[in-house]
């Protein structure tokens, strides 16, 4: 466009907005419809109409022929001039303004001001199709938008919901739902959300999977257990002493004059080292124990298989050993057996520990006890409850200090010792379980000394070479009581098993590649777990709205009290006043419970 056609009161296109000329000299003067100016050279400009335009408000016309002047310039090219007049019958400022908006619409023609082009019928027939199909999926959208607002979601809709729940399970970061509904894309918005919705029941636990657990026991074949010599242990009176409602027995205690057995479920003669079993096992780490149900690391017709005592006779890795003077394990064997196992509950054994059967096994492991005691074993004492979910109802349940499960606890820490003592006797490679000591030891007397000691402990680790476990008081220590539930266990038996059948041990680089491997998943199990009872701890509250209890302090930080409700096993924070005082005990009140976010707010009664 040329200055000499450009003149005040000419409707004028900047960019994609109308404007009138109000002065036309080296700059040119525009003024948009809003009142505003702006002086722009002529190259950023093209010519609409010639004018005179009085009111850039007034460019509105009625509806004119655009099909019919589209079917006309089939192949052909015009102005926008031509066209207006095509289509409107005239040529005015309205008439081209007009005519630029089907332009920029691009339905019927194309090209530029200087030159449009009819669009062929197939483009026109196929654009028309995508715009009555974005309409629809505006108007859906729009509707789904406003049913997950009311709660009222349709079958349809929980597929475009899939995108929120990956945001809320930590597997991406983006969601077109939660941004068009002004909704913080994080994990805990998400979460709420699809509770709010009602995508996700009010209940349902997130945890395993924002963690990356696996939730469902692996299906593969088990191969049938080989038929081998071992040494006949049926004539011993051998208990298994869990929990009630136990499904996984994998240890069982007998005695033998003075000679204590710990027989283990011999997982390691079904799941051969780098076997489809192994590796599976390998990269599950250990059983996911959730309130609401358990995932096993090994198929559960493993568990048909080895569980102790769900068989007349079971089969076992059996570890013998005696206690001398000072309580040290001695006299160490570890043979393949069969054992008649009979399972009964810590409720029960607590009752029978006087019998002639617990009698001696009590005193043994009470003096073995007293030895770790007096090298600085820890001694933690604080609350522990079972959370479990039975017939839709959240049961919580503290665990009372019973001897019997003491008793048990003892007689598997005489094992992991007796298996850590044999491997080092016999140079077989294995993890064994290593803690440091901490920066200051202690002997704590109360609740809040117990928890103030706690938080002073370092993680235990798994090393290829024996070192003391701090914790427990022992100088040499294996985990090996749990394979059907522990990967690192199992590693132990595969090793101890093939010495004691003749057989040659992985060496230490190919132990060691196992075990990092299954290190590696153990944190997901452990915080899995962790998360996963306190979900149901906060629903259990959340679900009994008017509860009150006891809770004790257990360490002033400055605004802040941090205190435990024993019945719960729960670990809070509340507002501190001046004269709270360590192992003082507070009555609370539930007031707000956020599940998404894991918190709960407390009043002191």
């Amino acid at each position: 466009m040329t200055e000499a056609r450009i003149k005040a009161g000419s409707l004028v296109l900047y960019k994609i907005r109308p404007a009138l000329v109000e002065s036309a000299a080296d700059k040119i003067e525009i003024r948009f419809e809003d009142g505003k100016s702006k002086r722009v050279r002529d190259k950023d400009i093209h010519l609409l109409h010639p004018g005179p335009v009085k009111n850039l408000g007034a460019l509105d016309v009625d509806e004119g022929n655009v099909e019919e002047a589209w079917e006309l310039l089939q192949g052909e090219q015009a102005s926008l001039a031509e066209v207006a007049e095509l289509v409107y019958g005239e040529y005015t400022p309205a008439t081209a303004w007009n005519t630029w908006g089907l332009l920029q619409d691009g339905l019927y023609f194309e090209g530029s001001v200087r030159k449009l082009r009819a669009r062929k019928a197939e483009d026109v027939e196929k654009e028309r199709a995508q715009r009555v199909r974005k309409v629809a999926e505006k108007q859906q959208w729009s509707e789904f938008l406003q049913r997950v607002q009311q709660g009222q979601l349709e079958e349809q809709d929980y597929s475009r919901l899939g995108e929120v729940e990956r945001v809320a399970l930590g597997k991406t970061a983006k969601s077109r739902v939660l941004g068009a509904l002004n909704i913080a894309e994080t994990p805990e918005s998400a979460h709420g959300f699809l509770l709010r919705c009602g995508y996700w029941p009010e209940r349902f636990n997130p945890w395993p999977l924002r963690q990356g657990a696996a939730i469902d026991s692996p299906d593969l074949a088990v191969p049938a257990l080989a038929d081998e010599q071992r040494r006949d242990l049926t004539h011993l009176q051998s208990w298994a002493i869990d929990d009630e409602g136990n499904t996984d027995p994998d240890d069982a205690i007998s005695l033998e004059d003075d000679r204590i057995w710990v027989h283990v479920a011999d997982v390691a003669a079904l799941v051969r080292p780098d076997s489809h079993l192994d590796l599976m096992a390998r990269a599950r780490s250990a059983n996911l124990y959730l309130p609401e149900k358990m995932v096993q690391m090994l198929p559960p017709e493993v568990t048909d298989q080895l569980g102790l005592g769900l068989s007349e006779e079971s089969v076992a890795l059996s570890f013998g050993f005696r206690l001398n003077a000072a309580a040290e394990v001695t006299d160490i064997e570890v043979t393949p057996s069969r054992v008649r196992v009979t399972r009964i509950s810590y409720d029960q054994a607590e009752q029978r520990l006087q019998d002639a059967g617990f009698q001696a096994l009590h005193a043994m492991t009470r003096m073995y006890r007293a030895a770790r005691m007096a090298r600085n074993a820890a001694r933690i004492d604080l609350p522990e409850v079972s959370v479990r979910v039975v017939d839709d109802k959240v049961a919580i349940k503290p665990l009372p200090r019973l001897e019997s499960r003491q008793m048990v606890t003892d007689a598997m820490l005489m094992a992991g010792e007796a298996a850590a003592r044999f491997a080092q006797q016999n140079e077989i490679v294995i993890p064994y379980a290593i803690q440091s000591e901490p920066s200051e030891i202690r002997q704590p007397q109360s609740m809040s000394e117990s928890y103030a000691y706690r938080r002073l402990f370092k993680p235990s680790n798994a090393a290829l070479s024996p070192g003391r476990h701090f914790g427990l008081g022992l100088d040499y220590y294996a985990r090996a009581t749990s394979p059907l539930r522990r990967y690192v266990d199992l590693v132990v038996h595969q090793q101890l098993r093939a010495f004691a059948v003749g057989s040659t041990p992985r060496g230490r680089e190919e132990v060691g590649e196992s075990v990092a491997q299954s290190s590696a998943v153990s944190g997901v199990i452990r915080r899995s777990e962790r998360l996963s009872n306190l979900h149901w701890k906060l629903i259990y509250l959340k679900e009994h709205g008017d509860w009150e209890g006891e809770a004790v302090i257990m360490a002033l930080e400055e605004r802040k009290a941090v205190v435990m409700i024993p019945e719960l096993a729960l670990e809070t924070r509340i507002r501190r006043s001046a004269d709270m005082q360590l192992d003082q005990e507070v009555r609370l009140q539930a007031q707000e419970v956020d599940v998404p976010t894991q918190s709960v707010y407390f009043r002191t009664l």
